[in-house]
């Protein structure tokens, strides 16, 4: 059985979510209008989605279920 391969972040999940939809913004603006370029916003729009809600998952005010 082979080893799985272990890495250490250097960066929280929300930061590297929110580079990868900098980033698919920035590729987007360079595409034209058409299916391509809709997919890297839509991707965009999911990092930033789920950088909120890792964001909001880990606030203080979130009370576990008893």
């Amino acid at each position: 059985m082979s080893k799985r391969r272990r890495f250490k972040q250097t960066l929280s999940l929300e930061d590297r979510l929110a580079e990868d939809a900098r980033r698919l913004r920035e590729e987007a603006e360079s595409l034209p209008p058409g299916p391509v370029r809709d997919e890297a916003l839509r991707r965009a729009r999911q990092a930033e989605t789920g950088a909120h809600i890792s964001e909001w998952l880990r606030s203080p005010g979130l009370q576990r279920p008893d």
